[in-house]
């Protein structure tokens, strides 16, 4: 059986066992790299959203990718999916307002699940 943690939606939101292969089974240095995630690159989507609601779209779209790319890197599979989404939405001009509400949640309920997994493995 697959070690993913899922969401109260279902939805995988960490894949664990693929973040591990990627830091060749070191669960310390994920556990490290989640609490980096969560206390250097948490504003992001906040910055995402006010870059918006300011029309810089440029801006939006780097931070947004940034984000989408650290997902991505740590397994953080509904973040990653949902910022994919958002990425899109950006690019077109606009961000539906459901859009930010849902990926807002998503990343509320990921850094919820993040400290599950930082003290399986962080200690």
């Amino acid at each position: 059986m697959a070690n993913v943690i899922n969401g109260a939606n279902g939805a995988v939101y960490i894949n664990v066992d693929e973040a591990l292969k990627r830091v060749m089974n070191n669960g310390a240095f994920f556990a490290k790299l989640l609490t980096k995630f969560k206390t250097e690159n948490i504003h992001l989507l906040d910055d995402t959203i006010n870059f918006v609601q300011a029309g810089d779209y440029e801006k939006a779209k780097v931070s947004i990718h940034t984000l989408k790319g650290i997902a991505a890197n740590l397994a953080l599979t509904e973040l990653y999916t949902q910022t994919v989404e958002m990425e899109t939405q950006i690019k077109g001009g606009a961000v539906q307002a459901d859009t930010r509400e849902l990926i807002q949640k998503c990343l509320a309920e990921t850094l919820v699940l993040i400290d599950g997994v930082i003290a399986r493995y962080g200690g």
